[in-house]
C-alpha cells in the first residue's frame, strides 16, 4: 500500500506540511523515506517492522547495513540506501553542530555532547583526542585508534606528538564503550595515567579522559560516571 492510498489523517507526507516533521512519529517519517508498503502492509507498517528489527531504536537503523534492512518484507536495496543516506546526513548534520562548537570546554558533559555523535552506535571502541589552547577551547580533534569490542589502542608516542604539531597547552582523551558500561577498566586507568606522565614532560596537560557510552559517560577528572537526561546529570561540574 502507498502513502497516497492510506486515509488522509493517516498520510504522514500531508501530515509533515499542514504540522511540521516534529508531529509524526518515528514509524511515519521512515514511511515517508519508503513511500511503499507491500500487498498485505501498509507502508507505515512495514516503517514499524524495520524499527522493531531495531528493537526501536534509532541508533540501531543508523547503524544497520542495508541488507540486513532488505531481510524486512517490503524493503529492497533501493529502499534501504535511501534510509542510510537519510541517518547519514542527519549524522554529519550533528557532527557539523558539534565540530562548530564555539565555547570553551570546562566540564566533561560538553565533551560527551560534542564526541557522542560521532561514538553513538558503534559496535567497536575509538580513541581521540580533543587538543586545546592556554583558554581550553577545542584548535583541533583527532581520532588516533579504531580497535575492537571491548578494546583500542592508546599510542601514546603519536598522541604526544600530535599535541606538540598542534601547539595544544591541554588536551582531552576521549573514547566508547561500546558495552553501554562506561566504568574504566584496568587498562584504561593505566593508560590514561602513562599518557598523562608523557604529555607532563612535554609541558602539556592531559586536562580529563572521558569515556562515553550511549547514554553515560565517566569522567576520571571527577572519577564518576554520569548519566544522560536524568535531573541528577543537570548540574554540570564548574571545572575539571
Amino acid at each position: 500500500m502507498k502513502l497516497k492510498e492510506l486515509n488522509s489523517d493517516e498520510r504522514p507526507r500531508e501530515r509533515l506540511i499542514e504540522k511540521g516533521a516534529a508531529s509524526l512519529s518515528n514509524a511515519e517519517l521512515v514511511a515517508i523515506l519508503l513511500r511503499t508498503g507491500t500487498g498485505r502492509m501498509n507502508v507505515v507498517d512495514v516503517a514499524r517492522e524495520l524499527l522493531k528489527s531495531g528493537e526501536n531504536k534509532l541508533t540501531a537503523i543508523m547503524t544497520m547495513p542495508p541488507e540486513k534492512m532488505c531481510e524486512i518484507d517490503g524493503i529492497g536495496r533501493s529502499k534501504a540506501v535511501t534510509i542510510a543516506a537519510a541517518f547519514e546526513l542527519g549524522r554529519r548534520c550533528t557532527l557539523e553542530t558539534a565540530v562548530e562548537h564555539k565555547d570553551s570546554i570546562t566540564n566533561p558533559k560538553a565533551v560527551y555532547r560534542i564526541m557522542i555523535p560521532e561514538l553513538r552506535g558503534l559496535d567497536h571502541e575509538e580513541c581521540w583526542g580533543l587538543f586545546l589552547n592556554r583558554a581550553n577551547y577545542i584548535i583541533n580533534r583527532e581520532r588516533f585508534s579504531s580497535g575492537g569490542l571491548d578494546s583500542t589502542v592508546i599510542d601514546t608516542k603519536t598522541i604526544a606528538r600530535k599535541a606538540l604539531e598542534k601547539k595544544a597547552t591541554s588536551m582531552i582523551l576521549v573514547h566508547n564503550h561500546p558495552s553501554g558500561n562506561p566504568t574504566p577498566g584496568t587498562s584504561d586507568i593505566r593508560e590514561t595515567r602513562r599518557l598523562k606522565t608523557a604529555l607532563e614532560t612535554l609541558g602539556i596537560s592531559l586536562t580529563d579522559h572521558v569515556i562515553v557510552s550511549e547514554d553515560s559517560f565517566y569522567s576520571f577528572a571527577d572519577e564518576q560516571v554520569t548519566r544522560c537526561g536524568r535531573k541528577s546529570d543537570s548540574n554540570e561540574q564548574d571545572k575539571f
